[in-house]
């Protein structure tokens, strides 16, 4: 993947993370300089990274969707369920690249989504075992099955894998995930 391929990719995780709510808009306009950095380049890409960190909370809304169209990129509209589910891949590819840990991973994609997005259902119910887990060895309660933090944190991983393994930007391969 070339560098602009790359910058590409990573802005448009950018834009879904913010889309709902993971990350500010300050980071979304870092992740536009970036970009111009990497060769990218289009009037509305320039704009987003002339951006200060007064001005992002409140002009990301408006400048972004341009920057994106102009470059081919995907806006999600906020709280679509498009959006929901790239922002939850990039989620992934973050615990993948240890950005993360599989508990926060699970934490995270529950918090915002719950049992709700299709996606992420087998990520939410993971995080309701570690919950249980946590809840049985504060209380006293040892018998656990086979279950344990470890065997969790290697499902949270194969279904990270699984995610990640679906392109970051609209029409793009991806062999390896990880």
């Amino acid at each position: 993947m070339t560098s602009t391929e790359s910058a590409a990719g990573d802005l448009q995780e950018h834009a879904a993370l913010w889309s709902v709510g993971e990350i500010r808009a300050g980071d979304v306009v870092s992740a536009a300089c970036d970009a111009l950095v990497a060769g990218l380049d289009s009037p509305g890409l320039r704009a987003l990274a002339a951006c200060t960190r007064a001005e992002a909370d409140y002009d990301v809304r408006e400048l972004l969707p341009l920057a994106l169209e102009e470059l081919g990129l995907t806006f999600y509209p906020f709280g679509s369920d498009t959006g929901r589910e790239a922002a939850a891949r990039a989620l992934a590819r973050r615990m993948l690249a240890g950005e993360l840990t599989p508990r926060d991973l699970t934490r995270r994609i529950h918090r915002r989504h719950g049992h709700d997005l299709a996606l992420t259902e087998r990520l939410a119910e993971l995080d309701d075992e570690y919950d249980i887990l946590e809840y049985d060895d504060e209380y006293g309660i040892f018998e656990h099955g086979d279950r344990t933090v470890a065997r969790i944190d290697a499902e949270v991983i194969a279904e990270a894998r699984r995610l990640a393994a679906q392109p970051r930007v609209p029409g793009e391969h991806v062999d390896d995930p990880g």
